[in-house]
C-alpha cells in the first residue's frame, strides 16, 4: 500500500501527487516511469515519476483523468492508499553536458519534460524550455520550468496566453537563433511529430518520451510495442525514450486510439448506477 502524501490540483483534470513508494524514490532517475494500480480490480497503467525525495521516501506523479483508472486514482484523497506501484521502470533519460538543450512539453507531456529538463540543468548544459496548450486553463507547471530553464517560452492554440500558436514556432525560432545540440519533445503524439518534422529539416536531434497502451512494464505483454527505424520495439524495456526521427508515429497514434471511445464513454457516464453497485 502507498499513501497520499499529498494532492494538488493543478489544472481542470489534472492533479499533482505525492505519495510514499521509498524503494521507488532510492533508486528513480530522470526519464523513468512507474505502473501502479489504485485498487485490485483497477487496470495497471503507466505513469512518469515527476519528482522524488528519496530521504523522505516518497515521489511525485501528475495524474490527468481519462478513463475510468485515472477517475479513480484522483478521487482518492491524503491518507488514502494506491494498491501498489511497480518500478521504477524503463530506462533513464541519457544525460551528458551538450550544450543548449530545448525541451517541449506538450500539455500533460510537461510533467515528463520537466525531469528531463532537471537532469540536463544539473549536468552544465543551458536549457532552453517551450510548453504549450490549447488553452491557458491546461498550462501546468510553469513555475517548475521557469526555475530550471534559462528561457521559457509558452504557447496557447487560441492566445489566451504566451504565444498564439503552437510549440513549433517557439521552438523554429529558438533553432534559428541558437546551436542546439538536442530537442526532447513529450506530448500529444501529434504535437511530436510535428516537432520531429520541424527538427529534421535542421538536422538537429530529437528524443521523444513515449506513453503507448501499457500493461505489465516488464516487455512481457507486447501491448506497449511501437516501431523504430522499421523495428518493434517495446516502450516499457527498449524506451521510454526513442529518436524522433526514427518513430512511426501514424501508426502509434493508432493504437492509442484503440480504446478512446471507451474511454469517452465512462467519463461520460460518471453516474452509472448499475456500475456503482458492482
Amino acid at each position: 500500500m502507498h499513501r497520499i502524501i499529498s494532492k494538488k490540483k493543478i489544472a481542470e483534470d489534472i492533479f499533482k501527487i505525492v505519495l510514499e513508494a521509498p524503494v521507488v524514490a532510492a533508486k528513480r532517475k530522470a526519464g523513468q516511469f512507474v505502473v501502479l494500480r489504485p485498487e485490485e480490480t483497477s487496470e495497471r497503467i503507466p505513469l512518469t515519476i515527476f519528482d522524488s525525495d528519496a530521504g523522505k521516501g516518497t515521489i511525485t506523479i501528475i495524474v490527468q483523468v481519462v478513463g475510468k483508472t485515472t477517475r479513480k486514482i484522483a478521487s482518492l484523497g491524503e491518507g488514502e492508499n494506491l494498491l501498489d506501484v511497480a518500478g521504477p521502470l524503463g530506462n533513464p533519460t541519457h544525460v551528458e553536458r551538450k550544450g543548449n538543450i530545448a525541451v517541449v512539453g506538450g500539455g500533460v507531456g510537461t510533467a515528463v519534460a520537466y525531469p528531463v529538463a532537471k537532469a540536463f540543468k544539473e549536468e552544465g548544459n543551458n536549457v532552453m524550455g517551450i510548453i504549450g496548450a490549447r488553452t491557458k486553463d491546461l498550462i501546468i507547471l510553469e513555475d517548475e520550468m521557469s526555475a530550471i530553464t534559462s528561457e521559457l517560452f509558452i504557447t496557447t492554440d487560441d492566445g489566451s496566453y504566451g504565444r498564439k500558436g503552437f510549440v513549433t514556432d517557439a521552438l523554429k525560432d529558438i533553432i534559428e537563433k541558437n546551436p542546439v545540440a538536442e530537442v526532447l519533445a513529450v506530448g500529444p503524439v501529434p504535437m511530436m511529430k510535428a516537432v520531429c518534422d520541424l527538427t529534421k529539416q535542421y538536422n538537429v536531434k530529437t528524443m521523444v518520451s513515449l506513453n503507448p497502451i501499457m500493461v505489465d512494464g516488464t516487455g512481457m505483454c507486447g501491448a506497449c510495442r511501437v516501431t523504430v527505424a522499421g523495428k518493434t520495439r517495446f516502450t516499457c524495456v527498449d524506451g521510454p525514450e526513442f529518436n524522433g526521427h526514427e518513430v512511426d508515429f501514424d501508426e502509434l497514434s493508432k493504437r492509442l486510439k484503440g480504446y478512446s471511445d471507451m474511454e469517452k464513454h465512462y467519463i461520460g457516464h460518471k453516474g452509472c448506477n448499475l456500475e456503482n453497485k458492482v
